[in-house]
């Protein structure tokens, strides 16, 4: 309750504000969705470390990790481009154009253990994630210290680097694919197997690994944090690119489900709130064992197929937040959304919001 009525006052105090003026007031949305109020740019004051570290763990693949370019500022799709040209998420620079910093967020890569309050370079001076938008929404909504943790790298497969434990084996088109811990990733019965040096669910075990690890040494890590304990609040998910084969995306919804039970207990969680976001290459033109995926990911936040979800997992359709490459800085790069920064930032603003919808809810 004392959460739900912290957001409750937060967004009244938002909503009457125009800290930044109209520009990026409200969020493009869709009719019926709920309108959100601006952000506002930090104002620069550290956290209140009298109250428990509310934690978000980020998971995923490459663009979880951040492929969207920060520069040139002459580039289009850039976020210097973004915002310094084009005008938009003005929250993001001051007055001389410098980045602006979430004193109160801080942002923690678990697999290369960097660290610093949340700016447009906190993942690194060349490329953002959603963990920008993201935080930047927990920051002005919550009053508790925000630590975002990220942990996850690229070019891996729910269906198999990801895989939850539990996870079992199936068969598809006269094959038979890995349960959680079976190498190699498939194979044909009583033929040989290929030797691999990896197994199905290892990138579940060494992402969870680093994130435990990270929580284990809050105070080496987290400057502000001073003993007031913490609690992890959510889990936030972006991938799928590597599961568009047709055996990967047929047991996508399922392996989906299963990982967010699995992480609950694992991190010993059960009420961590979990946000995802759609794949999107092409858009609305995504099509084949993509859209398969798309749709699972959908799936999985619908009350009526899964109960047991209703009010603590909400998917982004993020489809729409697709730029084509001739606004974008990387033409080649589909697979990286083009490296496009707003297709980063919109994603990582509309988890924000989805997760403070599910937060206001507890």
């Amino acid at each position: 309750m004392r959460m739900q009525r912290t957001i409750a006052a937060n967004l009244g105090r938002l909503l009457g504000t125009l800290a930044i003026g109209l520009a990026g007031a409200l969020a493009a949305e869709d009719a019926g969705t709920p309108r959100r109020p601006a952000l506002a740019r930090p104002d620069g004051k550290p956290p209140d470390t009298t109250k428990p570290v509310k934690v978000f763990i980020l998971m995923g693949q490459s663009n979880m990790v951040g492929m969207g370019d920060i520069g040139p500022e002459t580039t289009k799709g850039t976020l210097a481009y973004l915002t310094k040209t084009e005008k938009k998420y003005p929250f993001l620079i001051d007055d001389a154009g410098n980045w602006t910093v979430r004193k109160d967020v801080y942002y923690y890569d678990a697999r290369t253990k960097h660290g610093s309050p949340l700016s447009a370079t906190s993942n690194g001076n060349n490329a953002i994630g959603p963990e920008l938008g993201f935080g930047f929404v927990m920051g002005q909504l919550l009053d508790e210290p925000v630590l975002i943790l990220k942990s996850c790298i690229g070019n891996r497969s729910l269906g198999w680097d990801l895989l939850p434990p539990g996870s079992e084996r199936f068969t598809f088109e006269g094959r038979t694919y890995a349960g959680y811990r079976d190498t190699p990733d498939s194979w044909v019965e009583g033929e040989p197997k290929k030797e691999v040096n990896w197994y199905a669910g290892k990138q579940y075990d060494d992402d969870m690994a680093n994130a435990k690890a990270a929580l284990e040494n809050l105070a080496a890590i987290y400057p502000d944090y001073k003993g007031q304990g913490y609690e992890i609040a959510g889990f936030v998910f972006w991938q799928g690119h590597k599961d568009q084969n047709p055996a990967h995306a047929s047991r996508y919804e399922l392996n989906l489900a299963n990982f967010i039970k699995s992480l609950r207990k694992d991190y010993n969680a059960p009420n961590a709130k979990f946000v995802l976001a759609t794949i999107a290459f092409g858009g609305w033109k995504l099509a084949g064992p993509g859209k398969t995926i798309a749709e699972a990911q959908l799936a999985v936040s619908d009350p009526k197929k899964y109960p047991e979800f209703a009010g603590n997992v909400k998917t982004v359709e993020a489809r729409d937040f697709w730029r084509e490459p001739d606004v974008s800085p990387n033409k080649r790069q589909g697979h990286h959304y083009y490296r496009n920064a707003e297709t980063y930032m919109e994603v990582g603003l509309a988890l924000g919001w989805a997760m403070a919808d599910l937060l206001e809810k507890k």
